[in-house]
């Protein structure tokens, strides 16, 4: 028991003692060293950041300089005066700390005041250092204003807040203000490599630079995580115990899922997040986890960009390797989707299913088509060319040659097809083949190119024949498929306003899962403006901005395809209130209404004498 109690938590054990030893404050350590030497103090000043930085320490070092009676020539408290020895064993009466937290009404000032006025036993200043100042009262501040703004000359001030914005601008101004920086996470790996020496506990790097991210810039939050690493692992702590002890993610799982999103493996994707998820991992934190991981990678992109990163080097070199099989366009798009799971994670009513709907679009990023597209298109291209073009030639050409004629095509069908069709899958369209056959005929008979067709010649004078590309996206045009693939089969034709009113009235059939938005574009009249721009008008911002996040690329899409443009644009305009028509529900509304434009009415009214209501 007795050895527990003289254990020093490591936050108080090494607290800094000296300007010297500050971590991560060296232009205030300066500033503060140059006032002292320059006989140039301040009576009040305002220390201000985050927790864990070193402002109350801070305060302490200064104080205990400006009463030092032997201070170093670098302004360094000597530690062995009168003065410093106090402070040290804690009976100084001339450093006097306060808690505005638990002394924060107005009684508690005038006592403070009070005591402003005593002069010190030791040394040549009274400094009154008041932590988390911002917790005192309104009337508490007024009641110190004078005071603060007119000490007696002994007195020196320093107030340590972490909200600066709660202070009254009357308390701003008569104080110097110190604002501290959050310490690096290269400062604080630093630091604990030193303090882990002097302790004798061997740690990883890579375990240091994880304690590093999780104090967030306070240097008494690492601390303290150093000290629970300790406790669980000994003298001997690896990167994996750290993890574990803290329940941080490992970031081999975020380097595997984007190999998995690459190569548009949805099915690992699902399992490893599963995985995550059985660990006991949160999902928020984990779809935040992944846009910071795309940021990293997207920050290895460039050289000039790797300071950026506060990752072990062994990390940077993984995450470097994965980020040059990781175009820009991947990054953005991913980048984009995880955020926007993120703000919708917490309005989703089945936040898991949310989190997995993002992870299989991820996977789709890379792929042209939809899923199984490209494997159908290159199987049915293998198939076309090897079964028409080897063996249409031997049998079409001794009987299709006296029938081939540009007048004829029609009655050369039955002719042709008894002879073709068992080569040809089944899929494809009678005419196309026919065409195809024609023309490859053509190619290996010379004595036909009178007969062709003017359609038919290239650039060159030649005969062209059907691609099996073009009779690919023939198929796919037909078949109505939409996709990120989509885009390269969709052609360029006139938009007439009956063509746009049928294919806005389909459209609004289309979306039977969206209720609202199928009323919404059933009672709008598009609006073509500019050949290809159509105009949307909706009633309110809030239907504008919900349509355009979820609906508009689909949308847009699908008038592409059915319209068979792919210049098309769908722009959202809000009607202004005056364009809507106004409707009459009250009795008296439509009583007024008829008054106004029917005169019959109003003549009826006046000569009878009678109210309408």
């Amino acid at each position: 028991m007795s050895g527990m109690e003289r254990f020093i938590v490591s936050a108080r054990k090494y607290r800094p003692d000296s300007f010297e030893s500050l971590i991560g404050q060296k232009n205030i350590a300066t500033t503060l060293k140059n006032s002292i030497l320059r006989k140039q103090l301040a009576h009040a000043y305002l220390f201000c950041g985050p927790r864990g930085v070193g402002k109350t320490s801070t305060a302490r070092i200064f104080a205990k300089t400006i009463n030092c009676f032997n201070p170093g020539p670098e302004m360094e408290p000597c530690n062995s005066c009168e003065s410093c020895v106090s402070f040290t064993e804690g009976r100084s009466y001339s450093i006097h700390e306060l808690d505005a937290a638990s002394n924060n009404s107005v009684e508690d000032i005038r006592q403070l005041n009070e005591l402003v006025r005593i002069p010190p036993q030791i040394g040549k200043y009274s400094v009154y250092i008041i932590d988390e100042v911002h917790m005192l009262s309104s009337s508490a501040f007024n009641a110190f204003l004078k005071t603060l703004e007119e000490p007696p000359a002994h007195a020196i001030f320093i107030l340590a807040t972490t909200e600066k914005h709660k202070i009254l601008p009357t308390i701003l101004s008569r104080c110097q203000t110190y604002d501290f920086n959050r310490i690096s996470v290269e400062d604080i790996v630093k630091n604990l490599t030193d303090i882990a020496r002097k302790e004798g506990v061997t740690i990883d790097l890579e375990a240091l630079h994880i304690i590093g991210q999780k104090a967030d810039g306070a240097m008494r939050d690492a601390l303290t995580i150093f000290d629970q690493a300790v406790a669980f692992c000994g003298a001997t702590i690896t990167y994996e115990n750290v993890i574990s002890t803290l329940n941080v993610l490992d970031y081999d799982y975020y380097i595997r899922l984007t190999e998995n999103f690459l190569s548009g493996n949805h099915t690992a994707v699902l399992l490893l997040f599963d995985e995550i998820l059985s660990k006991g991992f949160n999902a928020l934190h984990f779809i935040g986890g992944l846009s910071t991981h795309f940021r990293d990678l997207l920050i290895c992109k460039d050289n000039s960009t790797l300071s950026l990163l506060d990752l072990a080097p062994s990390v940077i070199k993984k995450y470097k390797q994965q980020a040059d099989s990781c175009s820009l366009h991947f990054l953005y798009d991913a980048l984009n989707l995880t955020s926007a799971c993120e703000a919708g994670y917490k309005s989703s009513g089945h936040p898991r299913l949310h989190i997995e709907i993002a992870l299989l679009r991820l996977c789709k990023i890379n792929s042209p088509a939809w899923v199984g597209e490209a494997k159908e298109n290159s199987a049915a291209k293998a198939e076309v060319k090897q079964e028409v073009k080897p063996e249409a030639k031997p049998e079409v050409k001794p009987e299709t040659k006296p029938d081939v004629k540009p007048e004829t095509k029609p009655e050369t069908k039955p002719d042709v097809k008894p002879e073709t069709m068992p080569e040809v899958k089944p899929e494809a369209k009678p005419e196309v083949v026919a065409e195809t056959i024609s023309d490859i005929k053509q190619e290996a008979d010379p004595e036909v190119k009178p007969d062709v067709k003017p359609a038919k010649a290239n650039g060159n004078g030649g005969v062209a024949s059907i691609s099996i590309k073009d009779l690919l996206n023939s198929a796919g045009k037909n078949s109505g498929k939409t996709g990120p693939g989509s885009q390269n089969r969709i052609g360029s034709d006139e938009i007439t306003p009956e063509k746009l009113l049928e294919v806005w009235t389909k459209m609004a059939q289309a979306e039977t899962s969206l209720p609202r938005l199928s009323t919404t574009i059933s009672q709008t009249e598009p609006v073509l403006k500019g050949g290809s721009a159509i105009q949307f008008k909706v009633k309110n911002e809030l239907q504008k901005n919900w349509i355009e996040l979820h609906c508009k690329a689909r949308l847009v899409e699908f008038l592409r395809v059915n319209l068979n443009n792919k210049e098309v644009t769908l722009n959202i305009e809000v009607t202004p209130d005056e364009e809507v028509e106004e409707k009459l529900y009250m009795p008296q509304q439509k009583a007024e209404f008829l008054k106004a434009n029917h005169p019959e009415v109003k003549n009826m009214m006046d000569d009878l004498n009678l109210e309408l209501k």
